[in-house]
């Protein structure tokens, strides 16, 4: 019989109170619960906030991803160099487009896709780099969009995490040719589910708007509007992946209080760096590079087998029966069976994603928790380090 801790700390938890009540009220109150006026101001609010001209607010990064592939051109008979360390939704829409994933392998420090290595996999079928600034940690955007300008590609940046992220001391969203962001439930700004792409091309913004609601003329939403029209136009096969009013009023009362929510990240990062430094682990990565900023989005520690008697797998059960929640991020793709047969990659290809996917677990990080639930934290890792100790 399995005994459950008398104390749970879940993974993950948002952070909902009465400003995320009430926009989501005021929203149902006010009859437009699918895309309307908060998605319009949640746009323009966050696009805004990242430093982005335009924003396109979707349900999802999944859809970001896909969208943003179109609009950089990305199709059949092209490739697009990405990170094995990274979750599926990144390189199946590259397939998704008809294009073909090309792996390479991460940089030991940041665990962020590597230019050195990003180089070496160019070809001529090369359409475009596709970085993932993984945990929140800013990927080297100077060096991809070096090597992009050199060979004529895009840079589409896989921000999932890293909603407040700074790349050289500028926000993450407006600085490659295509950024997308989730708002997943997990993540530091949350709309439930959803998503936007953010870009300076106004062009491309345009377009992908259309192909975002079925690839119906411009503003085909406001035909239930009296500043609305019956009449539209069909001018792409699109898709189905627009933002509600709904989820844009989550975003807009999460994005008012964003920094207080990542400066309490922040602290509890901090706090869990003292706490573990000489405890057997190596603690996240992050960058050096001056003007850089990590989002903090996810805390991940790795085990070091030298100091540490014990296998993750082990860690992840003690730490559950002790009710403390964890996850792993990513099973990376070329150790999945799919992928190995679709891509022929195999394991042992990329070294340093593996080397580092074997010791790491990710720890409960959020606003929600308060300072007890760190203290409980620190001191169950601390004990199990302890135990384990060579």
């Amino acid at each position: 019989m399995t005994v459950q801790a008398a104390r749970q700390i879940p993974y993950a938890l948002p952070l909902i109170g009465d400003a995320e009540i009430a926009q989501v009220t005021e929203a149902l109150r006010s009859g437009w619960i699918t895309t309307g006026p908060k998605t319009t101001e949640f746009e323009r609010r966050f696009a805004d906030y990242v430093g982005a001209s335009h924003g396109l607010g979707l349900n999802s990064c999944t859809a970001a991803l896909h969208l943003a592939l179109l609009g950089a051109g990305v199709g059949p008979g092209d490739e697009v160099v990405t990170t094995p360390l990274t979750f599926c939704a990144t390189v199946n829409t590259i397939m998704h487009v008809g294009a073909r994933p090309v792996l390479a392998d991460v940089d030991p420090r940041t665990l962020c896709l590597s230019p050195e290595r990003v180089a070496q996999h160019l070809t001529p079928r090369t359409k475009a780099i596709l970085p993932v600034h993984y945990a929140g940690c800013p990927a080297d955007l100077d060096a991809f969009t070096r090597l992009a300008a050199d060979r004529g590609l895009k840079v589409i940046e896989d921000a999932a995490h890293a909603i407040g992220t700074l790349s050289r001391g500028r926000p993450v969203g407006g600085i490659g040719d295509f950024t997308c962001f989730s708002f997943y439930a997990t993540k530091n700004l949350t709309t439930g589910e959803g998503g936007m792409l953010t870009t300076e091309d106004q062009d491309a913004s345009e377009r992908l708007r259309k192909m975002a609601l079925h690839g119906m003329s411009r503003d085909a939403w406001k035909r239930y509007t009296n500043a609305g029209s019956w009449q539209y136009e069909v001018e792409a096969a699109g898709f189905k992946y627009n933002m509600t009013d709904v989820a844009a009023g989550l975003g807009l009362a999460q994005l008012d209080r964003f920094d207080h929510m990542q400066a309490v990240r922040a602290r509890y990062v901090e706090r869990y760096n003292q706490a573990f430094k000489d405890a057997g682990f190596e603690l996240p990565a992050d960058s050096d590079l001056p003007g850089d900023r990590h989002s903090w989005h996810l805390y991940v520690l790795r085990l070091d087998p030298m100091q540490l008697a014990i296998e993750r797998a082990q860690f992840i059960d003690e730490l559950k029966a002790a009710g403390i929640g964890t996850s792993v991020h990513f099973i990376p793709i070329h150790l999945h069976a799919f992928y190995q047969r679709e891509l022929g990659v195999r394991p042992g290809d990329f070294p340093v994603t593996e080397r580092a996917f074997s010791r790491m677990v990710s720890l409960p990080l959020y606003p929600k928790m308060s300072e007890d639930d760190v203290d409980y934290v620190i001191e169950r890792v601390l004990e199990i380090a302890s135990k384990y100790r060579r």
